[in-house]
């Protein structure tokens, strides 16, 4: 069976990097914009350090900053109506995850129409048409969504996040500006480090990894394990760092897919509305555990991108020993470690359980897992 490799098709890095924005939309021959974005980021004005550049450039723009946290169906339709009365053929996402999410689904349903509903792009859905050009500038350092074919809507009608995946929706340029990022709240900073630092565990372990993809993991890895504190602290090496960290594990795991710590995830978000990185890096070291009982082999090295002395260690105490970093440095960055710190019901277990089994990132999780196995991890995490 042969390894596939999708990546966009430009990316630009470091402070003030969005100074390409304007040639390269020039050099495309784009006419018109619709900027998404949100209006957090509008109102402290991150968002107007790329409006700037638009119109010093006198480039024509609409912006739809009607984006959530976790975008919705309804928000997405939203967007769609503004991209069809800004008439733009071009997108520029300026936000987080969610921000470039909902971008990428405007996007595809801009040339697919018949995807409208939204809940048919779930899972793996090649759509027959590209989507239109997207261009994206995360303001965080966490998700890599400007480099995956990935993205995640909230069914709000089934409160259920649908997960999609489709090679058509990859930006087609990507500025990773720092200077974008520095502006993060600590704990949005560490929430979302914590993210990217569960792609790439997840994706190191998953059922479909392959020496390309455990090259960006470990590296990633080691990235957001030396450099998160400091990024948190607005240290601005680190920041830097911790922008490249989370784009190479976007590399990765869109790749190769992820497991049952972004299937629970995606419940907690759905659900209880909680931030995806906090609800990722709430999971992640008891599923790391878990999953450790049966691919404990791949431990070691990630033992090793963390620093770790593994000289005479045995696969079972790497294990533990990675197990125990990652709790090290939640705790260093202050984030919640039990569903109950979340106000999370234990009598919602059983349903959140049922859709995290049939959730997409699920397959890809290195050890089978039944309902019951999810409900034991919930309740272990509570």
């Amino acid at each position: 069976m042969a390894n596939r490799i999708i990546l966009n098709e430009t990316s630009y890095f470091g402070w003030n990097s969005r100074e390409n924005l304007v040639p390269e939309i020039r050099k495309r021959k784009f006419k018109k914009v619709l900027v998404v974005t949100d209006k957090t980021l509008m109102k402290c004005g991150i968002t107007k350090k790329v409006l700037d550049y638009l119109d010093e450039g006198q480039v024509t723009y609409r912006i739809f900053d009607d984006v959530k946290p976790n975008p919705t169906i309804n928000n997405c339709h939203e967007g769609i109506m503004a991209l069809e009365e800004a008439r733009a053929d071009v997108i520029v996402a300026v936000g987080g995850g969610s921000v470039i999410d909902t971008a990428k689904c405007i996007s595809i349903v801009a040339t697919n129409p018949e995807y409208y509903d939204i809940n048919s792009l779930e899972g793996a859905v090649t759509t027959e048409n590209k989507g239109l050009p997207l261009i994206a500038l995360p303001t965080t350092a966490g998700t890599g969504a400007e480099v995956t074919i990935n993205y995640v809507i909230t069914d709000e009608v089934n409160v259920v996040k649908r997960v999609c995946v489709d090679p058509h929706d990859i930006p087609i340029l990507s500025i990773i500006d720092t200077e974008l990022m520095a502006g993060m709240p600590k704990m949005t900073a560490a929430a979302t480090g914590l993210d990217a630092l569960t792609h790439a565990m997840e994706g190191y372990i998953t059922k479909s990894a392959w020496e390309m993809t455990d090259m960006f993991h470990l590296q990633s890895m080691e990235l957001t394990y030396k450099n998160l504190e400091k990024a948190v602290a607005k240290d601005n090496d680190a920041m830097d760092k911790m922008a490249l960290s989370q784009y190479i594990a976007g590399m990765g795991f869109s790749n190769v897919g992820l497991g049952i710590v972004h299937s629970m995830a995606h419940q907690l978000g759905a659900t209880y509305d909680v931030a995806h990185g906090i609800a990722c890096s709430l999971f992640l070291p008891y599923v790391l555990e878990w999953n450790g009982e049966v691919v404990k082999g791949r431990f070691r090295k990630m033992a090793q991108a963390f620093d770790l002395d593994t000289t005479g260690k045995s696969d079972e105490e790497c294990v533990s020993m990675v197990v125990k970093a990652v709790r090290d440095l939640e705790t260093k960055l202050g984030v919640p470690q039990h569903l109950r710190e979340l106000n999370v019901k234990k009598e919602d277990f059983d349903i959140l359980a049922e859709k995290a089994l049939i959730d997409p990132c699920t397959g890809g999780n290195p050890r089978e897992v039944t309902k019951q196995d999810i409900i034991n991890l919930f309740e272990k995490a509570y």
